[in-house]
């Protein structure tokens, strides 16, 4: 699974967009700096998120959209289509 289909599917299963979790996240003290555990706990909590979709949130709230070129374009199961990832739905997805 793709970084970026993590994150469409927390949308498809929250009904919020990534960008609007991470608001969240600010408005609840997370940010740069901030460990996963605090982080999971509360996306376990209030959104019934397990682990490795809490993770791909983890990455945005405390390092931002961008993410390694590992994966762009290669085609395989994990590929991704950009270095950045697109927060606001998958409905809207320039790169889709």
């Amino acid at each position: 699974m793709s970084f970026q289909a993590y994150l469409d599917t927390i949308e498809t299963k929250t009904g919020l967009t990534p960008r609007q979790l991470v608001e969240k996240a600010t408005d609840r003290g997370f940010g740069p700096g901030t460990k996963a555990g605090p982080i999971l706990a509360w996306l376990k909590e209030d959104y019934d998120l397990g682990r490795g979709h809490g993770m791909a949130l983890v990455h945005v709230i405390t390092k931002g959209p961008k993410i390694s070129d590992k994966h762009v374009g290669s085609g395989g199961s994990h590929a991704d289509a950009s270095d950045t990832l697109w927060l606001d739905g998958a409905a809207t997805n320039p790169n889709r």
